[in-house]
């Protein structure tokens, strides 16, 4: 009898652990659609149970379930979707100034978050996530893929292991090629009021993976930043690429026919929102920057010198440490008009080899899944049980918050002249007693 009974146990705390988390999808765009729609449910079915989705524009609703392939119930408005389904979780995908009334309304109903980056575009809103997450107990996960990238992680450990000292100063720099810079001029984020600009929407990724690399987080910040290639300053303009008289002219032209993943989800569902996947390029009412520098000071004495460019001929980035003993430096190719291996090549370079290597070139192959294997890496810590998290990569809203007023702070510097503290714009944030450390928090 008491063998049965630990049997019973045993089989009852097994059936718990592998308990499916019932998540509600907000918002069907490119990323809702595939990266926590239809792939999640391919990788991670025996983990989550998609219970409802929930878009305004009901023929996108219908649209992404059918590329989910999902037969969930779908809501226009996350009110009614709440009272009906209880889910567990709800993962937010909608535009970024967005998020925090979404987070809100599902922590005060009781239910964990997922938010895509930014976590949200003021110090208001941050405000806003910060005390519902305190009050209600539940948990924000920010989903920072490039943490989780195989090549970051190597990099983290190298650090982590003291592999060149204390670092002194990082050269960060980020190219966005043509394709995919123009495309943040051609949707909702080309408007400050929706992402919070291109340091925000964009950046956030960058400045999170600073404030992760070395552990601490950033006091001050000074920028530059100006609207130099798309916007006003373009040659012509045109009410969409598809009504446009300049295609064959326009070097940013997009045919959203030739892409039927695009044009399935936003090019008859416009007749709703009126929202258009290929808007201009050059629509003279654009207000954010599209070529930034920032220089940031962090609490450890790490000074940064960062850069983000979105018309460039090449994707990818360079990105290196400089410390008391050594150097690290990467340059990673995404897209570029000549051929790399698929591999990440970091260099790590020594002050004083001492019998070891000047130079050691530490090669990591490129996984598949997006982000070079991040995207699955970083599903696997969310909804795997008892995945360990030996380098911290899991990000909670303190993380989400120190990057977003990064790029508060890098705006506001590009738009005053004027060095940004990070105490100034978030006091009760910078100087809330933790260490220099952004590991998740709750």
């Amino acid at each position: 009898m008491g063998l049965i009974s630990v049997f019973v146990s045993s089989r009852m705390q097994e059936d718990h652990s592998m308990e499916k988390r019932r998540f509600a999808l907000i918002g069907t765009g490119n990323r809702g659609t595939t990266m926590w729609g239809k792939d999640l449910l391919a990788g991670w079915r025996e983990h989550v149970d998609l219970t409802a989705i929930v878009e305004k524009n009901s023929l996108r609703g219908e649209r992404a379930r059918n590329m989910i392939g999902s037969n969930a119930p779908l809501y226009e408005n996350i009110d009614s979707m709440l009272a009906e389904q209880k889910p567990d979780l709800v993962i937010v995908c909608t535009p970024d100034h967005t998020h925090d009334d979404i987070v809100v309304r599902a922590l005060e109903s009781g239910i964990d978050v997922i938010t895509e980056k930014p976590m949200t575009t003021s110090v208001e809103k941050i405000r806003r996530i910060l005390d519902a997450e305190k009050r209600t107990g539940r948990r924000v996960d920010v989903s920072f893929n490039y943490r989780y990238a195989p090549t970051a992680a190597k990099i983290k450990e190298l650090l982590n292991a003291g592999e060149i000292g204390r670092v002194t100063s990082v050269d960060f720099h980020w190219y966005l090629n043509t394709k995919h810079g123009a495309d943040y001029f051609r949707r909702w984020h080309a408007y400050k009021e929706n992402s919070g600009s291109l340091f925000v929407h964009k950046a956030t990724h960058h400045f999170d993976l600073l404030n992760w690399y070395l552990d601490s987080d950033p006091e001050a910040v000074t920028s530059f930043a100006d609207l130099q290639n798309y916007g006003r300053k373009g040659p012509f303009r045109g009410p969409r690429c598809k009504l446009c008289p300049h295609t064959h002219e326009c070097d940013y032209y997009l045919d959203l026919e030739a892409d039927p993943f695009l044009d399935s989800l936003y090019e008859d569902p416009s007749k709703i929102d009126g929202y258009f996947r290929d808007g201009c390029v050059f629509r003279e009412d654009i207000d954010i920057p599209d070529t930034m520098v920032v220089s940031l000071r962090y609490r450890n004495n790490v000074h940064v010198s960062y850069s983000l460019n979105t018309f460039q001929p090449i994707e990818g980035h360079h990105l290196a440490f400089n410390g008391t003993k050594g150097r690290i430096e990467l340059r990673q190719y995404e897209a570029q008009p000549w051929e790399e291996p698929k591999q990440d090549t970091i260099l790590l370079i020594r002050n004083f080899p001492d019998g070891k290597e000047a130079v050691e070139r530490i090669v990591v192959p490129h996984f598949t899944g997006g982000h070079y294997g991040g995207d699955d890496r970083m599903r696997n810590m969310i909804f795997k049980p008892d995945t360990e998290d030996r380098l911290a990569q899991r990000a909670g809203t303190r993380a989400g918050a120190m990057s977003v007023l990064c790029g508060i702070a890098a705006l506001e510097s590009s738009r005053t002249g004027k060095v940004v503290d990070i105490a100034d714009l978030m006091p009760e944030l910078a100087n809330d007693g933790s260490p220099n450390s952004l590991r998740t928090s709750r």
